[in-house]
Order: C-alpha cells, then structure tokens, then sequence
C-alpha cells in the first residue's frame, strides 16, 4: 500500500480509455516545422502565432539582457526584484493597450488569479461566461464572492445574471470572458456584452490570452478589434503566446495596478521575470508596431488552412480565428487522429475531457505566420490521409 491507489487505477482507466498521454519533447526551435524523435514534422499545436519565439530581434534582446544584468532577479518585485527594466516594458504595454496602466505577472494563469482574489469580496458578484478558460475557473474559486455562470455567448443569458444579481444588491458586478476562446477560435460578441454590462453597472474584464498578437491594430487585442478603448475595464492578456516569450499582464486603470501590487498574492509571493525574459517582450512589442505585415499573414494561413479542412469534410465548429478545432466527439478518436497525423508528418495534439467537454474531442490546429502555402498544403494532405484512414472523412 503506497495511498496512491486510486490514483494507479485511474490513470489505468485513462490507458484503457485510450486518453491517456505522454508529453512530447520537441528537438528544436519552435517554428513552422519542429524536430520530434529525430524527425522533422510540420508544427500545428504551438501558440507561436507570429513566429516570435525565434524571431532574431528577441533572441538578440534576450542575450544582450543576460550579458548585461544577469540571469535571474533574485528577488520579488516588492522587496528587491524590480528593474527600471519592468517598469520601462509595463509603461510601453500600457502605451500599445491604451490603457493607463499594466502590470505583468509570471503567466496568464496567474494574472486571473489574482485579479479575481483580489478585487473581489464577499459583497460582490462574478457573472462568468460557462467555456471560459480554467484560469478565470479557478480564479473564481479563490474569491468568497458571488458566483453566477452565464450560458456560452448567450447574451439573453449574461442579461438575466445581470438583471437577477441586480435584484440582489451585490456592490459590484464584474463580468468576465474571454475574449477568443482557446479551443473552439471563436470571438466574444463583446460590443454587445459592453452595452449590456453598460445598462447595468457592470465592470468587464476580457481575457486576450489568445487575442493578443492576433486581433486588433498590430495585435492590440479584442478590445482595439471591435473600437472599444475604454469601455473595458480590466484587460487579462498572456506573453507567451503571440508575444513568444513568457508571463501575463493586466492592463487597467492604475488604480488597479497599484492595488494588485499590494493585495495580488501571485505578484508578490513570485520573483519577477529575469532581464532577458522582459527584454524580449519588450521587443516584441516594437515588433508587433513595426512588422504588422506578421499578424497580416498568421491571418492569410489561418484562412487557407480552415478553407481545406472545411472541403475535406471535417468539423471546424465555430472558429473564427487562427484556432481551427477538427472536432471528432469522440475522445478516443481525436487521439488516434494525432496519432496517425504524426505517422504522416504533423504534429498537432489530440485534446479530451476535461480540457474540453466530454462529447467534444477534437485535434486543435493553430497556424502561425511562419507557415506558408507549401506547408499548409502537406498538412492537408495529411489530414485527408489520416482522415480516411480512420473513416472520419470520406
């Protein structure tokens, strides 16, 4: 007896289920084609939108940072940890989001969470959408507010929470959604959601995790996609994605950024990012301003490649965004499509229960700007292939 028991017999199950995976280690930069096991496949599953995690000038930011001021801080940013370096890159976010101020923290994970645990009391309410990411999930469970869940992208739904939490007299109503959602690529109606959210009192905060680097002016996010600068309260963004390098930011008034400096538990129990880390990022964003012609071609890809799979026959769901889910249903089957897409040279991961819900199994596709049309068209090839093989296409 070692008390893991069950633990055993579930991973087991999980075997004989045929969803249980092993992680896969990549052999070399992360770019349009990777190195897995001695072999080069075209790569499908990063989140490497625009290419950035091997674009020259981070690199050379990078190293130049290490050389200069070492490779790790040694502290967190409220004892000894900040650089004029953290503060330099959180003025020019903020700058590039039109908002007055940001803070990075050290994910995206990270930065819900603490701006739900910290803004939130018992005399408030969240009012979350039902598929948003498990960040905002367990965010939620960290705060003693209250707690209303509104159906997917319903606003009939989002309006009757509102409408019913009003009736209740919470102090304050925060509704939160993504802004694209990661697994199925679609796009919150957030115009609508402002004006509802508007009527009502409510604040709003969007998480751009996968909307940052993609939509709006030179990747500027959802809020600058649909031309609502200022209407959003709190915006929740990510680093490592489009941004290639890694943490996550709030962009909010500076109110909130001073209040999550002293009550934002993540930021001040976690040492800050290292130089090199913040230097890249803080190229990414000249990047982002001067080479827009990357989020134009991540676009042009992400079309041609959703275009193909929709003639091939597959399940692309509702996506409306470089995210292209071949949606499958069948947990077991979405894994033996990645499997057998591996055998014909992509890599592009099977995702289950409980990533997504049980039903909905699917390979998540996700082009970058790297890719171009010779690329894509071997991957469809692939898929056709793989898809035949296995009788989900005909």
């Amino acid at each position: 007896m070692n008390g893991f028991e069950h633990i055993e017999q579930e991973l087991e199950q999980m075997k004989e289920d045929g969803v249980y995976r092993t992680l896969v280690p990549i052999e070399s930069d992360q770019g349009a084609r990777v190195t897995i096991d001695g072999r080069e496949m075209i790569q499908l599953s990063s989140n490497n939108y625009l290419g950035l995690t091997s674009h020259p000038r981070l690199k050379l930011a990078a190293v130049r940072a290490a050389d200069q001021y070492g490779a790790g801080t040694g502290s967190v940013r409220t004892i000894a940890g900040t650089f004029s370096m953290h503060n330099d890159f959180e003025e020019k976010l903020a700058a590039f989001k039109h908002t007055e101020a940001t803070l990075v923290l050290q994910s995206g994970f990270t930065a819900n969470q603490a701006v739900l645990a910290s803004l939130l009391s018992k005399e408030d309410v969240v009012i979350s959408d039902e598929l948003n990411h498990a960040s905002i999930i367990d965010g939620i469970r960290l705060t003693k507010a209250g707690r209303k869940i509104y159906k997917h992208v319903d606003l009939e739904s989002l309006e009757a929470s509102l409408k019913e939490a009003e009736e209740e007299g919470w102090r304050k109503k925060l509704v939160v959604t993504d802004g694209v959602f990661s697994m199925d690529g679609n796009i919150a109606p957030l115009p609508q959601i402002v004006e509802i959210c508007e009527r009502y009192g409510a604040l709003i905060m969007v998480d751009d995790a996968h909307a940052s680097g993609v939509l709006g002016r030179n990747g500027r996010g959802t809020v600058d996609h649909f031309d609502l600068n200022g209407r959003v309260h709190i915006q929740v963004g990510t680093l490592s994605k489009a941004v290639g390098v890694l943490g996550g930011y709030v962009a909010a008034p500076k109110a909130v950024r001073d209040y999550l400096i002293h009550k934002g538990r993540p930021f001040l129990f976690s040492t800050s990012h290292p130089p090199a880390v913040t230097a890249a990022c803080s190229e990414a964003v000249d990047v982002l301003l001067e080479e827009p012609e990357l989020v134009e071609k991540l676009w042009d890809n992400a079309r041609y490649l959703k275009k193909g799979l929709k003639e091939l026959g597959f399940d692309t769901g509702v996506s409306e965004t470089p995210i292209t889910p071949v949606i499958t249903g069948d947990e077991k089957k979405a894994h033996e499509l990645s499997d057998k897409l591996r055998e014909y040279g992509v890599f592009a991961q099977g995702i289950a229960f409980p990533t997504v819900a049980k039903g909905s199994a699917r390979v998540r596709t996700i082009v970058t700007a790297e890719h171009d049309q010779e690329i894509l068209d071997e991957a469809l090839d692939a898929f056709k292939r793989a898809g035949r093989d296995l009788g989900i296409i005909s």
